[in-house]
């Protein structure tokens, strides 16, 4: 079984010389892969410490690229934070709710809240 790894701990490896990335939920230590990566230094630096799969995925990488990953995986993201990161994507608003927010801000644009009342401690 791999060792998990949290989230709180990737975060920590967010430097060039000690350089953790997630990607589909699997930590990777690219630290002495740094100066080979085809795709230059820089776009390893901009995902140190945190998950970086939407710019893997982006980017389109080769069977290759995944094989050459194998040699620096160190171990797969905690349960807790793959179950909160998901959490996180299904409380992300939609467009239509985004769409609906606006609509009714606008309709209420000439709407005056009453004054707030206050608490009794303050009386």
């Amino acid at each position: 079984m791999s060792k998990e790894i949290s989230l709180a701990e990737v975060k920590k490896h967010n430097k060039p010389n000690d350089l953790w990335v997630i990607i589909e939920d699997k930590v990777y230590d690219l630290t002495k892969f740094l100066k080979e990566h085809p795709g230059g230094e820089d776009s390893l630096k901009s995902v140190a410490g945190r998950d970086g799969t939407k710019e893997f995925i982006d980017v389109g990488h080769s069977q290759e690229a995944r094989q050459i990953m194998k040699k620096f995986l160190i171990g797969n993201l905690a349960a807790c934070d793959i179950k909160k990161k998901k959490s996180a994507v299904s409380a992300t608003p939609t467009a239509n709710a985004d769409a609906t927010d606006n609509a009714n801000a606008n309709a209420s644009a000439s709407y005056e809240p009453a004054t707030p009342k206050q608490c009794c401690i303050l009386h």
